[in-house]
């Protein structure tokens, strides 16, 4: 009962921190599962990514019936992150034979640092001015390098690239918060299905009683954040989410070292 509740809350979790910011489903879930319910930090990484897209699917075309997404130059990103999050899957194979903890832990930290940067430095406009002065090419090596990037830390430990998309929306590309979170969730939808399936083929070990929870409590999440986003003003959508990811990253990192917490 201890482990489906940890799965539960994981999954929702998860699916609100995609629909509200089109985080992957890994910042949560990883952290949780690895820390919380002792599981293997390359096994959950699979499942966390598996939970990702229809939770990123659902999202997605609920920013594209809102008029918050831009498919377009988001396929120019999906292209190497594509590729890229192969390689990364790989990468964090061989990383997780040597250290069976270490992907759990920098996702940890990971989420921690993302809660501060929302609450202390929240993407409440876009940067129209570097935007309208970019000449094309520059808009296109910066979406390249983007996606390189954003696939590499995806595949790698599962966690980051929602995050990496974020950033290289909103600063270097110059989107609003909204279409940016809507453009990247289309973008991690094919991202975390690649990796999930990557995870799967280099030999992870599913548990599908974790994985049937997850995925369903990840969609429900991203169905009611998805909703909530499109109508919510930006800075408090920000806030909103750097609150949930600061206090879960705490927590998580408190049952990692404390004694009797973890399963």
């Amino acid at each position: 009962m201890y482990f489906i509740i940890i799965c539960i809350i994981a999954g929702l979790g998860a699916g609100i921190v995609t629909g509200l910011a089109g985080l992957s489903a890994a910042v949560v879930i990883t952290p949780m599962l690895v820390s919380l319910g002792g599981m293997n930090s390359y096994d959950v990484v699979a499942i966390a990514l598996a939970s990702d897209v229809l939770a990123s699917a659902l999202s997605a075309f609920t920013y594209y019936r809102n008029k918050n997404i831009d498919i377009k130059r988001g396929f120019i990103i999906l292209g190497p992150a594509f590729i890229c999050s192969v390689a990364g899957s790989y990468i964090g194979y061989h990383f997780s034979l040597a250290s069976p903890d270490g992907i759990g832990f920098y996702s940890i930290v990971a989420t921690m640092f993302l809660g501060i940067k929302f609450i202390v430095s929240p993407i409440t406009k876009s940067k129209e001015g570097a935007a309208n002065t970019q000449k094309k090419w520059v808009r296109l090596i910066l979406s390249v390098l983007s996606g390189i990037v954003i696939g590499l830390i995806c595949g790698f430990v599962g966690v980051g690239g929602g995050a990496m998309l974020l950033f290289a929306l909103t600063i270097l590309l110059g989107y609003d918060l909204k279409t940016a979170v809507g453009t990247s969730t289309m973008i991690m939808t094919i991202i975390a299905l690649t990796g999930a399936a990557s995870h799967y083929m280099m030999g992870c070990q599913l548990d599908m009683k974790a994985l049937c929870i997850c995925v369903i409590s990840t969609v429900f999440g991203a169905f009611w954040a998805a909703h909530f986003a499109n109508r919510c003003e930006e800075k408090k959508l920000n806030r909103t989410v750097g609150i949930v990811l600061a206090v879960l990253g705490v927590v998580t990192l408190a049952a990692k070292f404390i004694p009797g917490i973890q399963a």
